[in-house]
């Protein structure tokens, strides 16, 4: 709860990587009140009583993983319109002149976005939960320690994370109002 409210208000794209690891971690503790409960919130050094919201918190996302019915597999409807809010100001900056930068940094991945797309394995989604889904099976390589995929993390993490670190800190000027997006059109 404390840390993704920090990095809700710090970095967008760290806060959706990280409700995405959060889901599959309680899946992994089948979802049981007593296992998230001794692992995710009994180790934490707080008050008994701050101890109990967490655990609410933890399993408010519970139930929304069933109501959504994604106990399987999936991500919360939450962090997908947040990724869809990202993928319009990308739309955005493509076309205003404040993204000048943006889309340099965007031109030098999109040649690769079509390999990344059936790494992937889904062709619904739009390039920016595309980059998520690359990243978040990055993230997931390396928690694994797999070695196979080195070169294809390297090469995700070098053109990946540029484009998403830089659209995340657009994300957050926008939503604290220190940028216009469309201030000089």
């Amino acid at each position: 709860m404390d840390i993704a409210q920090a990095k809700r208000k710090e970095n967008i794209a760290e806060y959706i990587l990280y409700l995405w690891q959060l889901e599959d971690l309680l899946r992994a503790m089948q979802f049981s009140p007593e296992a998230i409960y001794s692992q995710l919130v009994a180790p934490r050094k707080i008050d008994e009583s701050i101890k109990h919201e967490f655990l609410i918190w933890y399993m408010d996302i519970v139930n929304l993983l069933r109501k959504e019915d994604k106990e399987e597999s999936g991500h919360l409807e939450h962090t997908l319109h947040l990724i869809g809010d990202m993928h319009n100001l990308h739309l955005q900056l493509m076309q205003h002149p404040i993204g000048a930068h943006y889309r340099k940094t965007f031109a030098a991945l999109e040649p690769q976005l079509p390999m990344l797309r059936g790494l992937v394995k889904k062709e619904d989604i739009c390039d920016t939960e595309l980059c998520f889904r690359a990243l978040y099976a990055v993230m997931l390589y390396r928690i694994k320690g797999e070695t196979k995929h080195a070169e294809a993390i390297k090469d995700t993490m070098e053109l990946v994370s540029p484009v998403i670190a830089e659209l995340a800190a657009m994300y957050g000027k926008v939503e604290r109002g220190e940028v216009d997006l469309y201030k000089d059109m």
